[in-house]
């Protein structure tokens, strides 16, 4: 069973905050051997999305995270970054979920909104199925090749 909660940088608690931080170390250093700064001074304007599972004994453990970066300050629009979930829980839907609730979440906050996000080209279909389309040519960030994808949506 997964847990949601949404949280703004200041509302997260100090082990919240390094599972978060522990969870993208994982991922996007150790799992794909990319030395990258990550703590990139956009967390504390971001909205936090934790997918907590919840085992036997009540202690929750994080499986996937995102952020919602508030707009105008990476893109004018809510950018979704760090979008992630762990290995062990790969391929049984919780990154969909992720996206649904991220989209969810930036209609309610900040209206019918456009929404931008910098993927993974490997990932470029994935984030098609939500309706993000790549504008401009694939650029390198960090030895990866990447794509700026926007969502538009009605209203």
């Amino acid at each position: 069973m997964i847990e949601w909660q949404w949280s703004r940088f200041s509302q997260l608690s100090t082990s919240e905050l390094h599972d978060i931080l522990q969870l993208r170390a994982a991922v996007f250093i150790v799992e794909q051997q990319c030395a990258y700064q990550d703590i990139d001074g956009l967390d504390s304007v971001s909205w936090h999305l934790m997918a907590w599972a919840l085992n036997e004994n009540k202690t929750r453990t994080l499986k996937g995270y995102l952020r919602v970066v508030d707009p105008g300050l990476k893109y004018q629009e809510p950018a979704i970054g760090r979008v992630l979930t762990s290995l062990q829980v790969r391929g049984q839907g919780i990154g969909k979920l992720l996206m649904r609730e991220a989209i969810s979440h930036i209609e309610c906050e900040y209206g019918h909104s456009r929404s931008r996000i910098s993927a993974q080209t490997h990932l470029q279909a994935f984030y098609a199925g939500f309706g993000f389309q790549a504008i401009g040519e694939p650029y390198d960030e960090d030895d990866i090749p990447h794509i700026e994808m926007l969502r538009q949506t009605e209203g």
